[in-house]
């Protein structure tokens, strides 16, 4: 368990723009990606996720350039994902500035690839970004889906996590996709259920709406909160998340 609480904005970038929708759906434009990387930085801002939502092969070429602008901007890790299927992928994502790589559906069509990963860049870089619904009758009441949430990858979610990080996966993104954008709270069954399976950090995200969504997330075993709209749109700063961590006992940077 890291022992301070790592806040990280989100920002999911389609066609070089920021986007930002409810269960990825409905998508409204929230910026420039390099603008709002620095000023989350200079909010103080621990890291920063890139997902490129819309990666077509433009759309990697695209988010090369922003992750190679971000990085000479900003000085806080980066993560990137959103179409990441191979090791030369992550090696490129690397070289263009990012410190860590997401990898979601190529990971669970073969689960090897996270095994590639972790052996040849280190744990440390790859983040396993779960895309998790409720679903009655699986063993944890949560599977995997892809495609925004919208398709069963007819996995159980908390099982996949727990295989994960055994074949190296260096943190979890859990993303609660019945909460994604919804700014009602996290899903702290979920998260509950996949911290009792791992020991790697869980990054929770998906479903923050007030300042204090972020310390039940982290009571029930979140090591990191990120979020998106509350930042895009103004309604936080990462400031006040922090402040409220730190007044519901939690110690932030």
């Amino acid at each position: 368990m890291s022992l301070s609480v790592r806040v990280i904005p989100c920002l999911d970038v389609a066609d070089g723009r920021v986007v930002k929708g409810v269960n990825f759906q409905g998508l409204r434009d929230a910026g420039d990606p390099v603008e709002l990387a620095r000023l989350y930085d200079a909010e103080g801002a621990d890291e920063l996720t890139f997902l490129d939502i819309s990666a077509s092969h433009e759309g990697r070429a695209t988010t090369m350039e922003i992750v190679s602008a971000t990085a000479e901007q900003v000085f806080i890790p980066l993560t990137v994902g959103g179409g990441v299927s191979s090791v030369a992928d992550v090696d490129r994502l690397l070289r263009a500035g990012a410190d860590k790589i997401a990898v979601n559906t190529a990971a669970i069509r073969r689960p090897e690839l996270v095994a590639e990963i972790a052996d040849r860049f280190g744990s440390q870089v790859l983040v396993l970004s779960v895309d998790a619904r409720r679903a009655p009758g699986t063993d944890s009441g949560f599977e995997v889906t892809t495609h925004g949430g919208r398709r069963s990858a007819g996995v159980d979610a908390v099982e996949w996590a727990h295989r994960a990080a055994g074949l190296g996966a260096g943190e979890i993104l859990l993303n609660a996709m019945d909460a994604d954008g919804t700014r009602d709270g996290f899903d702290l069954d979920l998260i509950r259920a996949v911290r009792r399976e791992v020991t790697i950090p869980v990054i929770a995200s998906g479903g923050a709406g007030a300042a204090e969504h972020f310390a039940p997330a982290v009571e029930v075993g979140a090591d990191a909160v990120l979020a998106a709209s509350v930042f895009h749109f103004g309604t936080l700063t990462v400031g006040q998340v922090k402040d409220a961590l730190a007044r519901g006992g939690h110690p932030v940077r």
